[in-house]
């Protein structure tokens, strides 16, 4: 009899435990539970999705916006529209119990309209390198995984560790990141790739910028001369991004300074950005050995 009490209170204790509220405070500071871990999340942005498959929960999403492209299992989900305008009728058709939404990506009032549908709602805001890992972690708490994503976490906080220590003394290197081509346009010091430049040991010339993802002219780049370019939009659609520049013979970027980039990599903020930083840490690291 006292063997089979207390294998009740075992029992009894596990139960309580894994009926246990999961509570984790989003990217506005706001404190998201859920009853249970979350078994059908819509997610409305790329990088959001990418990052729950990072966090060992991709097979929970029944919902997904358009560019949500990566991993490749991704591309077969359902589709609810894109991250500035999706269907709230087909985020209700699909019954989520949680929805991760971007909060400065998905359209004033969208959290107000997403909450309206009774379903809990979580904010992904990611500015910093270390937002990203700690993304991953806070989506494994609410998925149920927080085993793979603390892994994870720990991966890329150790990966962003080595290349710090790597390029953290090296000599600085002015750079100028270019998203697009026309309009010219780059980002501020306050913005993701600008802190991977000065993760590598660059300096982006535009890091004073009053604006996340400035506009810019030409002008203004010839004035600064940065010693490296950095094509992030190019990849092999847009040649002419980093050929157009050889005709202003003056920039010392023409001398081993032009450079391209996957803007997968680096121009959303998941995991893969270790791997940006890794490669555009070692072109910049090719330019500084130059004569």
């Amino acid at each position: 009899m006292r063997r089979l009490a207390l294998s009740v209170c075992l029992l009894a204790a596990v139960c309580s435990a894994a009926a246990q509220p999961i509570s984790v405070e989003d990217f506005a500071g706001r404190t998201v539970t859920l009853a249970q871990p979350a078994q059908r999340i819509i997610a409305l942005a790329p990088h959001i999705v990418e990052n729950l498959y990072s966090a060992g929960a991709g097979d929970r999403l029944v919902g997904v916006v358009s560019y949500s492209d990566f991993p490749k299992q991704a591309r077969t989900l359902p589709n609810v529209g894109s991250y500035t305008a999706f269907s709230l009728e087909q985020i209700v058709a699909a019954g989520p119990d949680l929805i991760l939404m971007w909060g400065s990506g998905n359209g004033a009032g969208a959290l107000e309209k997403l909450e309206r549908l009774g379903f809990p709602v979580y904010v992904s805001e990611l500015r910093a390198l270390a937002d990203i890992p700690e993304s991953i972690r806070r989506l494994g708490r609410l998925a149920g995984t927080q085993a793979h994503s603390e892994q994870q976490a720990q991966r890329l906080e150790a990966g962003f560790a080595a290349l710090q220590a790597q390029y953290g003394d090296a000599e600085v290197l002015s750079v100028f990141y270019q998203i697009w081509h026309e309009p010219l346009q780059t980002v501020s010091g306050e913005h993701l790739i600008s802190q991977i430049i000065t993760l590598c040991g660059g300096h982006n010339i535009f890091a004073d910028a009053p604006t996340l993802a400035p506009r810019v002219n030409l002008e203004s780049v010839l004035a600064r001369n940065p010693r490296a370019i950095v094509a992030g939009g190019m990849e092999q659609a847009h040649p002419e991004w980093l050929a157009h520049w050889r005709k202003y013979t003056g920039l010392r970027a023409l001398q081993g300074g032009l450079l391209a980039i996957n803007p997968d990599l680096i121009q959303r903020p998941t995991a893969r950005a270790l791997d940006g930083a890794k490669e555009l840490c070692g072109k910049l690291d090719a330019v500084r050995q130059l004569p």
